[in-house]
């Protein structure tokens, strides 16, 4: 008997220090997480201790109701579906492989399917108020091994607990676009926002060809090619009237990312 319970503490002792000596499988390291939406935005995020999940982060900002989202990270669509008035109402799931997701919720509408890959920058869907909300926002989570985390951006953690302003830099590389102004004779005013009711700080002249490092919404324009809403940013702070502007396409510009 003494033999016996001997040999069956010794294995159990073995075992033991097999665990604590066994090599384990290194955690892979977390995507480099990026704001999710596009380049240049700027959003008010919070976070609270009653939120849920904890780690979540309710993204905000003057009528965003529509306002595009898009994937923090590249990754596979795994989810697309729609709770009706309940929990995340339209949300959608990204994987990014290694055990980490991102959520995106109470959207107003889908811009992808489940199994499409995506990357950073693309449009997944549009900021809403479906489901279990009292307004407008972004519900934003990331986890791992289906446990919310902490949210970073770019590596680096996000405010716990509070509000903080976040700028985009989600999709900067997708590129510029270029257009020639075009007004018949005038210069075209150039303003410090998308639209007739921001400053006037300088002027383009007819004929001139400009870089569009992106593209937003504003106040509605008659001009040369039209009535738009469009306003096309040409540098920090300058804009101006896409509907003065050829650039070859009726509307966005393919490829050059929204403000």
């Amino acid at each position: 008997m003494k033999a016996r319970a001997l040999r069956i503490l010794s294995a159990a002792l073995l075992a033991v220090v097999g665990g604590l000596v066994a090599p384990s499988t290194p955690a892979l390291a977390a995507p480099a997480f990026k704001v999710p939406f596009p380049c240049g935005q700027a959003w008010s995020g919070q976070t609270r201790t009653n939120h849920s999940p904890a780690y979540a982060v309710d993204f905000n900002r003057t009528d965003d109701l529509g306002d595009p989202v898009v994937a923090s990270a590249p990754g596979t669509v795994d989810v697309v579906t729609n709770l009706g008035n309940t929990s995340y109402g339209r949300y959608v799931r990204i994987n990014h492989g290694g055990g980490y997701t991102t959520y995106y919720a109470h959207l107003n509408g889908f811009n992808v399917s489940v199994g499409q890959t995506v990357g950073y920058g693309k449009v997944i869907g549009y900021v809403g108020n479906s489901g279990n909300s009292s307004g407008a926002h972004l519900h934003y989570e990331q986890r791992l091994n289906g446990s919310d985390v902490q949210v970073r951006f770019n590596g680096a953690v996000a405010l716990y607990w509070g509000t903080r302003s976040y700028t985009s830099d989600n999709g900067c590389s997708a590129g510029s676009g270029s257009g020639t102004v075009n007004t018949a004779g005038s210069p075209l005013t150039v303003r410090s926002g998308p639209g007739t009711g921001y400053s006037d700080v300088g002027a383009v002249a007819d004929g001139a060809s400009v870089t569009i490092s992106c593209q937003t919404t504003g106040t509605t324009v008659t001009g040369t090619y039209g009535t738009s809403n469009i306003w096309d940013r040409i540098g920090a702070g300058r804009f101006i009237s896409d509907a003065y502007v050829y650039t070859g396409h009726d509307g966005f510009i393919p490829g050059v990312p929204r403000c």
